[in-house]
Order: C-alpha cells, then sequence, then structure tokens
C-alpha cells in the first residue's frame, strides 16, 4: 500500500444544507484518525443560499478541506466530484443528511486488512427521520463478519446498500468508473452491482450508519415524481450486461418485483399523506415494472384499502353531520 496517502477519504457532497451538515462533519471527527490517515472534504455543489464554507469552518477549522463546484451539477455529477478528489486508499462518500456511529471507520478498517482483496465493505444501517428518531435498522444478512457469498446475484436482486454504510476501494472506483450519468435515483445500486460483478464485499453485521428520511431530500422528490420506480427499470436493464446469462432473468425478475412491491408501499404512504397523483404515479410505475402475482396482490390490496380508507372517511363525515 502506498504510504504517502490516507487510509480513508470521507468525502462529503453538499447542496444548499440548512440542517444536517454540521451532524454529518461532527459524526466523522469524533472518529478523527488525523490527517495522516483520514481526508475529510466537504464537496459544495454549486450552493447559492447557504456560505458552506464558513458553516463548514464554524464546526472544524481548518480540519477539514474544502471544495466548491462552480454550478449545480446533481447527485451523479457531486458524487463523482467527489471520487476524483479522493486521495486515501478507501472512499466513504457521506451525504449531508446521513452519519455515522462510533466505530464506523475502525470496525470496516478490520474487515479490509483482513481480505485485502475486497472491492468493498458495508455495513447494517440506521433509518432515521428528520429529528433523528430510528424507525428501522435494516435486516441481518450475516450474525458474523466476513465476506458476502454469491455477492452479485445477491446485490443485483435489489437494492439494500445505502450510501453512508459503504465504502469502496479508490482503486476500484478507477477501475469500474464512476456513477452513470443515466440514472438519478438508482445510480448507487447500479455501482455497487458494477463492482460486485468484479471484486467480494465485506459485510459488518453491527449497524454503524444512519440514513435520513425527510420530506425535503432528493429522494423523497424522486419518489414523489414516481421517477424512482422508472429509474429502478432502466438499472435493472443495464444491468443484465454484469449478469451471467444464467441466472440474468431470474435475478432480473426479483429485482422487478421487490422494487414494485415497495412502489405500492410508497402509493399507500402517500395516499395517506392526501397525494393522490403521486400514489398513483407509484402504483402505474409498480405495474410498469413487474406482473408478478405477488405485484398484482400488492396493487389489489391497494384499491381495497383505498376503497375502505374513502368509505370511512365518508361514513365518519356523514355521522357529524347527522349528530
Amino acid at each position: 500500500m502506498n504510504l504517502d496517502r490516507p487510509f480513508w477519504s470521507v468525502m462529503v457532497p453538499a447542496y444548499e444544507p440548512k440542517r444536517y451538515l454540521e451532524q454529518a462533519i461532527e459524526s466523522v471527527l469524533a472518529q478523527d484518525a488525523g490527517a495522516d490517515e483520514m481526508q475529510i472534504e466537504v464537496v459544495d455543489d454549486g450552493s447559492t443560499e447557504v456560505d458552506v464554507e464558513r458553516l463548514v469552518r464554524n464546526v472544524a477549522g481548518d480540519r477539514i478541506t474544502f471544495h466548491r463546484r462552480p454550478e449545480r451539477g446533481g447527485l451523479c455529477v457531486a458524487w463523482n466530484t467527489c471520487i476524483e478528489r479522493a486521495r486515501g486508499h478507501w472512499v466513504h462518500i457521506l451525504h449531508q443528511d446521513d452519519l455515522v456511529l462510533p466505530g464506523f471507520y475502525h470496525r470496516l478498517r478490520e474487515g479490509i486488512e483482513r481480505e485485502p482483496d475486497i472491492g468493498a465493505a458495508y455495513c447494517r444501517d440506521i433509518l432515521m427521520d428528520e429529528d433523528g428518531h430510528w424507525h428501522y435498522i435494516s435486516p441481518l444478512e450475516s450474525r458474523t463478519p466476513g465476506i458476502i457469498p454469491d455477492c452479485l446475484e445477491r446485490i443485483a436482486s435489489g437494492q439494500f446498500i445505502r450510501t453512508p454504510a459503504i465504502v469502496v476501494k479508490r482503486d476500484v472506483y478507477r477501475k469500474v468508473g464512476g456513477y452513470s450519468r443515466e440514472l438519478v435515483y438508482t445510480l448507487d445500486w447500479d455501482m455497487w452491482k458494477r463492482i460486485a460483478a468484479r471484486y467480494p464485499f465485506w459485510y459488518e453485521p453491527q449497524p454503524l450508519a444512519c440514513y435520513r428520511t425527510h420530506n425535503s431530500s432528493e429522494t423523497y422528490r424522486l419518489i414523489h415524481a414516481g421517477a424512482d420506480i422508472v429509474d429502478a427499470r432502466k438499472s435493472i436493464e443495464i444491468s443484465r450486461a454484469y449478469l451471467p446469462r444464467e441466472i440474468a432473468d431470474r435475478v432480473s425478475a426479483k429485482a422487478a418485483e421487490r422494487f414494485s412491491i415497495e412502489a405500492v408501499k410508497n402509493a399507500r404512504r402517500l395516499l395517506g399523506l392526501r397525494d393522490v397523483t403521486a400514489a398513483f404515479a407509484q402504483i402505474r410505475g409498480a405495474l410498469q415494472c413487474s406482473h408478478s402475482w405477488k405485484v398484482v396482490l400488492s396493487v389489489i390490496g391497494f384499491f381495497a384499502w383505498a376503497v375502505w380508507r374513502f368509505t370511512l372517511r365518508i361514513f365518519k363525515r356523514l355521522v357529524v353531520s347527522l349528530g
């Protein structure tokens, strides 16, 4: 290993950060191994409303380097800028809304040093809301740390690795290329598939990264527009080129089914928020992505629930009017 590089590059893409960037930075600084071991840099994607550099300096002084793109490029461009500017042997892209828990870098480095041929390492993650309250922990894939068996097939079957939970070898990014400009929602999943087609992955069962869900995020915007399921279909077709021919159809069908069922769940949540247009965009996308019996039954269940919900609302109004 070339000793003139730090072990880690923690790259934090940011755009108009008004609430959470400070928490993301502090979660990294709490595990800071020093500049010789860890590059930490915030990459501002052309913010115009927030002085991101001042915010960074207020939190970290000169410990963190800062780079500002001249204009907004979007998620893909920001992530690729992070890769290009990373100097460390291992790269962690930590978005402004997310954070890492104590032990993240230590535990993943242990796995990396045990298995130097891996291309990426990841841990379980926690979903948290806008106030930092946890509401979901990703399923346990293995009770012990180690290399994931049948890595490509498992990763290509569905997106279950969220960006704050994974680190990628810098040389691997160089070999497989940057994040795809063809995709807007599943560009991270596409990257994991491309890496898994060539390298093993290390898994850490401890949940050591937090992914924040909130209504002002780019993820929510894409789901609201129905662009998530459209993008998933595109990613599934693209990744057929990465998959062995004997598993391509089966794995692609499984991935399509999983995304479609998730879209139906999103539709229920959106209809609960009375966003009918967004809910039906999710249902339409689900049926375009997969026609499996599980998806059809999920859609039927959605409409049955929607009719019951509407009927109950009318009944309550009627009772109130009569009372």
